[in-house]
């Protein structure tokens, strides 16, 4: 959530410093950006959350589906202090589905599906976009060429940042994803240490974002994952010769 509030944020400014420069602006363009960012924050994040709580179902535990955050309600997954932090530093966090490992038959294993389930949300999503402007793209001829520009702009933009969320999520340091994928290679002393470091490496993690040291290999990694996205959402149509 935070990156792509982050990113919505960004993108409000530029508009504005464009206005007051006098640089001339293409509403299509802005507009569906804007609606991209707000389809991902009230209907993609809600799923990425949902789908940590059902997968953790699914593997024997109820916890979120007790607490009522087994749900698509966006407004679940909001957290004040996460909220606080993206107003004051430009990143925060989503209120994480409870889990309780205890309810798994592998504590570890299970985990790491679970939190791999959040990620993989947002690549289907992504995939799901990229398949449906194809199809679109068929029917091209007949469209207006300005809606044409902005279905484009507006698919461009939710393929682009989910696949940045997955990415991101996927790095693999606390209270991100990756964290627990990883902690099912630990063993059970190299994990307690590992989460008893966690504020640490929550910090030394803000850091490195706010300094821009994770920029260049998370564009590096988001862009070979889009590119398998397109990749995929362009293979029926090339068997079919479409």
């Amino acid at each position: 959530m935070a990156a792509v509030l982050r990113k919505a944020v960004k993108m409000l400014y530029q508009v504005i410093q464009s206005i007051f420069r006098g640089v001339p602006i293409n509403m299509i363009s802005v507009l569906m950006q804007i609606l991209a960012v707000l389809v991902i924050i009230f209907c993609v994040l809600p799923i990425h959350e949902y789908a940590h709580g059902w997968m953790a179902k699914k593997l024997g535990d109820n916890t979120a589906a007790y607490q009522g955050r087994l749900t698509i309600n966006p407004l679940a997954s909001i957290d004040p202090l996460g909220a606080l932090a993206i107003l004051l530093f430009g990143f925060g966090w989503a209120k994480p589905v409870p889990v309780d490992t205890r309810n798994f038959k592998n504590p570890k294993r299970d985990m790491a599906i679970t939190a791999l389930a959040g990620p993989v949300s947002n690549l289907l999503a992504a995939l799901a976009g990229a398949i449906l402007l194809n199809a679109i793209s068929i029917f091209a001829g007949s469209i207006p060429q300005a809606i044409q520009f902005g279905i484009a702009v507006f698919f461009g933009y939710f393929i682009s940042i989910n696949v940045m969320l997955a990415v991101f999520n996927l790095i693999p340091l606390p209270p991100l994803d990756g964290s627990r994928i990883v902690g099912a290679f630990l063993s059970d002393k190299a994990l307690y240490r590992y989460y008893q470091n966690q504020q640490f490496i929550m910090m030394v993690l803000f850091a490195m974002l706010i300094f821009g040291f994770l920029n260049e290999p998370l564009y590096l990694m988001q862009s070979w994952v889009q590119s398998g996205i397109l990749w995929l959402a362009d293979l029926p149509f090339r068997l079919f010769g479409v």
